[in-house]
């Protein structure tokens, strides 16, 4: 009998410390939950997510020739190196003619200047001598007139007689054919052919010498009809001198305007070179920023268009991640909140605080947003970009780039 009391009580106590058990796995197991619970209703993750970055592209200001490329694709570049060096020659000479057309235009004001105080006191000399202009001017055109008359009398007598002359060349041409016919069958003395040849070339060398004359006949005739436009345009010219001499006060207002007409070339000579220089400048390609080189499609040689990109600078030293959360996540999260990202590349964790949410869905900036008012609506869980910053010394080493997959969590308490 007391051995089946003592099976007994050891099947009572071992059923005892299994209810203990299995109470205190269930506590633990609530206990777990329950904390499980607390942990992640504090936190919010997601893994839409990439590391994000400025990507400045680089273009050529200004059309020309590539002369030299400085950098390669993967290379670290900083602020003010230069990355492509178009041909300058072009914009050279452009700059250096906008440089001779200010100094026209500041010598032709300086010159102006002076006429206002000058041209008030001399009206009456401007007119005798406006007057004495055109006369002469008026003799200059007579005479020219007569030297064309001249000239083309001497024209019309070079050709008369370099038509004879040719007339003369022909008919001894053809005799000299003959000559030939009859010296070959003996029919003449040599010293007769002989005599036929020299005939013909004196004919043709006096018709060249005409035909020389002829030109210098022609050239002056031009030279003189030339003269005689000239003296033309100085009669018109003098005209012009002698009505304007006789308004005094018209002229100084005129003169006035020409001040201010070369003013304004001296002010619109300087925007011109001042934008020749800036094209000039623009041949140099420098970086803006720093970064790594990506994306090069210059090469020497190649010619290019204003504003044709060249290459792509990836600034490493601003970056941060762009986190895709469910509309359902951001109940709680807040600008300012604590973060952590964890990168999958190097399976690393890095701090960070939001800095912003943004207003609207990622799908509302899509090419085709969504149009829900077709009748067949199904509800989406929408997503809305969350901008995190990593703190002050993060990626040092920049190993972090631009496209990279992450896993942020967002602190929401």
């Amino acid at each position: 009998m007391a051995h089946g009391g003592n099976a007994e009580s050891k099947g009572n106590g071992i059923r005892a410390a299994i209810k203990i058990g299995l109470l205190v796995i269930v506590l633990a197991a609530a206990a777990g939950g329950y904390f499980t619970w607390r942990y992640f209703q504090d936190k919010e993750s997601t893994d839409d997510a990439q590391i994000d970055g400025h990507i400045v592209p680089v273009a050529s200001r200004v059309g020309g020739t590539i002369q030299a490329v400085f950098v390669d694709d993967n290379q670290y570049v900083e602020t003010g190196k230069v990355l492509v060096q178009l041909d300058p020659r072009d914009y050279q000479v452009a700059a250096a003619r906008e440089e001779a057309s200010l100094a026209d235009a500041r010598a032709s004001l300086q010159a102006a200047r002076p006429g206002i105080p000058i041209i008030s006191t001399t009206t009456a000399s401007q007119v005798t001598s406006a007057e004495a202009n055109l006369e002469r001017a008026r003799a200059g055109a007579a005479i020219a007139t007569s030297e064309i008359e001249a000239a083309q009398s001497r024209l019309a007598a070079s050709h008369a007689r370099l038509r004879e002359a040719t007339a003369n060349r022909v008919r001894l041409e053809q005799d000299l054919a003959r000559m030939k016919q009859l010296i070959a069958r003996d029919e003449v003395s040599r010293q007769q052919f002989d005599t036929a040849v020299a005939l013909e070339e004196g004919a043709r060398a006096a018709e060249d010498a005409l035909k020389s004359a002829a030109s210098e006949a022609e050239h002056a005739v031009t030279v003189a009809q030339g003269r005689l436009i000239q003296a033309n345009r100085a009669v018109e010219q003098a005209e012009a001198d002698a009505r304007s001499a006789g308004t005094g006060p018209e002229q100084v207002a005129a003169t006035q305007a020409r001040v201010l007409a070369a003013e304004a070339k001296v002010k619109l000579a300087e925007a011109s070179l001042e934008q020749a220089r800036l094209q000039l400048g623009y041949t140099t390609i420098k970086a803006m920023t720093n970064g790594i080189v990506s994306k090069k499609n210059a090469e020497p040689g190649q010619i290019v268009q204003a504003g044709q990109p060249l290459l792509a600078l990836v600034a490493l030293d601003d970056i941060w991640v762009t986190a895709n959360f469910k509309e359902t996540q951001l109940r709680n999260m807040r600008p300012g909140q604590r973060a952590s990202i964890t990168v999958d590349a190097y399976g690393r964790r890095y701090l960070g605080k939001v800095e912003s949410i943004a207003a609207a869905t990622g799908a509302r900036f899509s090419i085709l947003p969504p149009e829900n008012a077709t009748g067949n609506y199904v509800k989406v869980v929408q997503r809305i970009p969350v901008k995190i910053v990593l703190d002050p010394g993060q990626d040092s080493e920049h190993l972090l780039r631009p496209g990279m997959s992450v896993v942020p969590t967002v602190f929401t308490r």
